[in-house]
């Protein structure tokens, strides 16, 4: 079993991060019209998700660490919202919105798991 030393050893961080990075790029397919308005609330909430399992691994308290994962979750929900939203607009390609949010799917499984484990602690 890996040593978890840091946030940035968490496979769930990992890909929350990678998330992050596919919603800026992303981002940048919609109008110009749309940079100032939905393409940054899709970068903020998107950008949220990494910070908040990182911000919540460095508190060192089971609880806080979980309320930060709830935060997270709810960032996620926001950006996949956002990206649905851009879709049935028709501001972004369908194919390429899908694969985003398959990727979203993936980090939202992990972070409940993640939810349900600091929930559940060991021994208990």
């Amino acid at each position: 079993m890996a040593v978890i030393a840091s946030f940035r050893d968490l496979t769930v961080w990992k890909k929350a991060i990678t998330l992050a990075e596919a919603a800026y790029v992303l981002a940048t397919a919609l109008p110009r019209r749309e940079q100032f308005e939905l393409a940054a609330q899709i970068r903020r909430a998107a950008a949220s998700v990494p910070a908040n399992i990182a911000e919540g691994h460095n508190r060192h308290a089971r609880r806080a660490y979980a309320n930060h994962i709830a935060i997270a979750l709810g960032s996620l929900a926001e950006t996949e919202s956002h990206v649905e939203l851009a879709v049935r607009l028709r501001l972004l390609d369908v194919v390429e919105a899908s694969r985003f949010l398959a990727q979203a799917s993936e980090v939202n499984r992990m972070l409940h798991g993640l939810a349900r484990a600091l929930a559940n602690p060991p021994g208990r």
